[in-house]
């Protein structure tokens, strides 16, 4: 199997995600999912993927946190870290999920639309205690069967939208959205004007919108 990076660089990227999330939500006060989604956003969550050493072992939590902050928002005022021993949900989200995006070599930005990272904080009951193949096997598990659902349901839902939300948002019924993540309809067969309202409400692209995520290199073994 090809991993992301090195394993050399792992241990200490994981360390650097998690402290990273840590230091989002303790320090800065500001929610996981959102902050995340800055993460992303910046060339730190593609170089870091990559395990680029300036960002894996180079910089600590907080100042990853720092530097999306202030390449997606301006500079922020200096917090200083706060230290303890226990380490929350946020922190070992960071850490199973940086060593899963280097285990499968999936980017982030897919593992996220399929298990946002809100999603993966609420699994740390009972997998922080475990292994953390168990948690790469629960990981496999979801990313394999949303390969089965919808691509508008996942949008959808990491957009943080109800069904009904998003028909009001863009005038497409509810009924007819239900349809379409249910495959009773297919969206690949819907009117152009249909399918460009749905990405508009889900600020996505029309091509976004009807792709099926490539998860081909999850395999059913570890081999």
């Amino acid at each position: 199997m090809m991993h992301a990076y090195s394993e050399l660089y792992l241990s200490a990227a994981q360390k650097a995600l998690g402290g990273m999330m840590q230091y989002a939500v303790r320090d800065l006060n500001l929610e996981a999912g959102d902050f995340y989604v800055l993460f992303l956003s910046t060339e730190i969550a593609y170089g870091f993927g990559k395990g680029e050493p300036k960002y894996t072992v180079g910089m600590s939590g907080a100042e990853i946190a720092r530097e999306v902050i202030r390449l997606t928002k301006g500079e922020i005022e200096e917090t200083v870290p706060s230290y303890s021993d226990f380490k929350p949900p946020e922190y070992w989200a960071g850490w199973a999920v940086a060593y899963y995006e280097w285990y499968r070599n999936i980017p982030f930005r897919k593992i996220n639309e399929v298990v946002p990272m809100d999603e993966i904080i609420s699994m740390y009951d009972p997998y922080h205690e475990a292994d953390i193949t168990k948690f790469t096997f629960e990981m496999d598990r979801r990313m394999k069967d949303s390969d089965a659902a919808s691509q508008l349901a996942r949008l959808r839902a990491y957009a943080g939208l109800t069904q009904k939300m998003l028909a009001e948002r863009t005038g497409v019924s509810v009924r007819m959205i239900e349809q379409y993540e249910q495959r009773k309809k297919d969206l690949r067969h819907a009117s152009v004007d249909t399918v460009y309202r749905l990405a508009t409400g889900l600020h996505c692209s029309v091509e976004d919108l009807i792709a099926v995520p490539d998860l081909r290199n999850i395999q059913d073994s570890d081999s």
